[in-house]
C-alpha cells in the first residue's frame, strides 16, 4: 500500500505533543478492563493521533451569555487555551498547519471513547490537502461549572478521511434472510451466544472461566474459519522530530 503522510508544520514551535492514540482510558481500567473485550471500541480508542495539552488548564462556565461567562486559568504566558463568549466554549489553538496527501482531509474530533463531565468535544472535518489556515478544538459546556485539562491529557484527535468516500455509498434495506450466507451465520452466532450464556447461568466451570468467547475478537466466524485480515490493534507511526 502507498505509504501516506500527515505533515505538521509548526507555526509557534513544536511545545504540543502529537502522537498515536492510546489504547488505555480510564474508567475503562476501573472496570477491572471488561471494557477492553469489545474490540471494536478498543480498535477506535487507536484510530488516529492524539494532540496533548501542554499545561494545565481550568475553565469555568458560569451558565450566562456574558461576556466573561467563560474564565479560563492556566500558568502558561501565550495560552493556547481561550474563552470563546456567549457560547460557554473552550476553544484549544493548535499550534501546527498540517499537510496531507491529495484527496485527505483531517476530521478534528474529541478523543474516542473518553468521555469528560460537563463538557461536549466539537468535531471539524478540514480539507488539509490545500488550506493554508490553522484550525482550532473546541469544547462546549454542557452545564455550568468547572472544567480541568490536565498536562499531557488529549485536547484532540486527528483522524485522516479521504475526501469524497462516504459520497461513493449508497444505501439500502433487506431481510436477513435474502441474503442465505449471512442469515446461517448469524442463526448460529446466536445459537452459540445464547447456550454459553445459558452454561455460565448454570454454573459450568469451563464456561465461567472463559468468561468471554471472544469469536469476534479473534476473527472467527461461527464455523470456525478465520477471517485472513482480522485486526485486534494497531500500531500507528510516530510524529518525527524536524
Amino acid at each position: 500500500m502507498e505509504k501516506l503522510e500527515i505533515v505538521a508544520y509548526g507555526a509557534w514551535g513544536f511545545d504540543v505533543k502529537i502522537v498515536p492514540a492510546f489504547r488505555k482510558r480510564e474508567w475503562m481500567e476501573k472496570e477491572q478492563g471488561h471494557a477492553y473485550h469489545c474490540l471494536p471500541m478498543a480498535m477506535a480508542n487507536q484510530s488516529g493521533w492524539f494532540i496533548l495539552a501542554p499545561y494545565d488548564v481550568t475553565a469555568v462556565w458560569d451558565g450566562t451569555d456574558r461576556e466573561d461567562c467563560v474564565k479560563v486559568e492556566t500558568e502558561a504566558k501565550n495560552p493556547l487555551a481561550l474563552a470563546y463568549p456567549h457560547t460557554g466554549i473552550l476553544s484549544w489553538t493548535i499550534p501546527y498547519v498540517f499537510r496531507t496527501p491529495p484527496g485527505w482531509n483531517l476530521l478534528c474530533r474529541g478523543p474516542a471513547n473518553m468521555p469528560k463531565d460537563g463538557v461536549w468535544p466539537l468535531e471539524g472535518l478540514i480539507e488539509t490537502d490545500w488550506s493554508m489556515a490553522s484550525f482550532s478544538m473546541n469544547w462546549k459546556f454542557t452545564r455550568p461549572g468547572k472544567i480541568e485539562f490536565k498536562k499531557d491529557e488529549p485536547y484532540a484527535m486527528l483522524v485522516p478521511h479521504m475526501r469524497k468516500d462516504l459520497e461513493h455509498f449508497s444505501g439500502r434495506f433487506a431481510e436477513l434472510s435474502s441474503n442465505p450466507e449471512l442469515f446461517d451465520g448469524y442463526t448460529k452466532f446466536m445459537k452459540n451466544r445464547t447456550e454459553f450464556i445459558e452454561r455460565q447461568q448454570r454454573g459450568d466451570p469451563e464456561a465461567l472461566k472463559q468468561r468471554h468467547q471472544k469469536i469476534y475478537w479473534r476473527g472467527f466466524t461461527p464455523d470456525g474459519e478465520q477471517f485472513p485480515d482480522h485486526q485486534m490493534s494497531r500500531k500507528l507511526a510516530e510524529f518525527q522530530n524536524p
